[in-house]
């Protein structure tokens, strides 16, 4: 690698100290254009982009710019920000190599996207006649899934795409794009995850991937809602079903059932089926909710039965 002791970061850009922040933009994406080690062909492509990656990072922040034109024009004086203390300039320290210090503004840079580039962790470079890279995990990404509650009895492969945090050919953050299958076991219960093997995201300087965990969500409705591993569903009954106790086949989450309504059943009561919930490793229930349905009174007939209903039930109050 070769050592460009007595460069600074305007010459790293290729700019002069008066340029304006739009010719210093303009001069980065041009550098960054060329040397992004997913486009560039360049030997020392890596090394490059992280070079003008610091550069453009200072110049291109009002503070830290005026601080390091400071230490420009001050080589000698105490560096608050770029060069420790004690040892000169920015530019002896590269020539010596002397010691390794984390580099914060290249954290902001990436971390423009709340974490999601980089999780917050510095690049830690050597001076800058040596710039050492370490590698890192990337960080591990959480998603959440919502799927129709039959999966839970049977299993299905999803295909679900994600917005996941890269860098474009400028070396600047962005989102893409992911389709991924995913698998769905049945048995999971609301809120429980999946993990993704490096399905997270991409490491830095060659290191592994973090992984995706995707927490599974099921589909409510106003008839049906899960809660862990049990399924409350609303059955809809008539008025001499929930007065009378009679039997009724339903269709459930977990198939067709066949149960005997209370007598005397009230809206809102429920029925628990033991065992009938998702079929998890410690299964859940399945709570039927009663809802009685009173049918309209459409011609005389119908009209004339109510009737005869009040009658029977003269002395009948719900308001008392």
């Amino acid at each position: 690698m070769t050592l460009n002791m007595a460069k600074n970061y305007y010459e790293d850009l290729g700019v002069s100290r008066t340029a304006t922040p739009d010719e210093i933009k303009k001069a980065y994406r041009k550098l960054a254009r060329k040397y992004h080690p997913d486009v560039s062909k360049e030997s020392d492509a890596e090394t490059q982009m992280q070079t003008i990656n610091v550069a453009y990072d200072t110049l291109s922040n009002e503070e830290k710019k005026k601080q390091y034109d400071f230490e420009l024009d001050n080589p000698y004086g105490k560096a608050s920000g770029f060069g420790g203390s004690g040892q000169g300039s920015q530019f002896s320290q590269q020539a010596n190599g002397a010691g390794a210090q984390d580099f914060s503004g290249f954290e902001d840079l990436f971390g423009r996207f709340g974490g999601g580039f980089g999780g917050g962790r510095q690049q830690d470079y050597g001076q800058r006649g040596s710039q050492q890279q370490r590698s890192y995990k990337g960080e591990d990404q959480h998603a959440s899934i919502e799927v129709a509650v039959n999966i839970a009895y049977e299993g299905a492969t999803q295909s679900i795409t994600l917005q996941i945090p890269t860098y474009n050919v400028y070396g600047e953050p962005e989102v893409q794009r992911k389709t991924l299958q995913v698998k769905i076991p049945k048995g999971m219960k609301e809120g429980q995850q999946i993990r993704l093997s490096k399905q997270g995201q991409a490491g830095s300087n060659g290191g592994e991937n973090g992984d995706l965990y995707l927490e599974i969500k099921y589909q409510e409705t106003d008839r049906l809602r899960v809660e862990g591993a049990d399924i409350y569903y609303t059955v809809d009954v008539t008025p001499w079903e929930a007065a009378l106790g009679q039997s009724i086949e339903i269709d459930t989450p977990a198939g067709k059932v066949k149960v005997t309504v209370p007598q005397n059943a009230k809206n809102n009561q429920q029925l628990r089926l033991k065992d009938k919930g998702i079929p998890s490793k410690i299964p859940g229930h399945l709570y039927l909710v009663i809802n009685v349905v009173y049918p309209k009174a459409n011609n005389e007939q119908q009209q004339k039965a109510y009737q005869d209903f009040a009658h029977a039930f003269s002395d009948f109050n719900p308001r008392n």
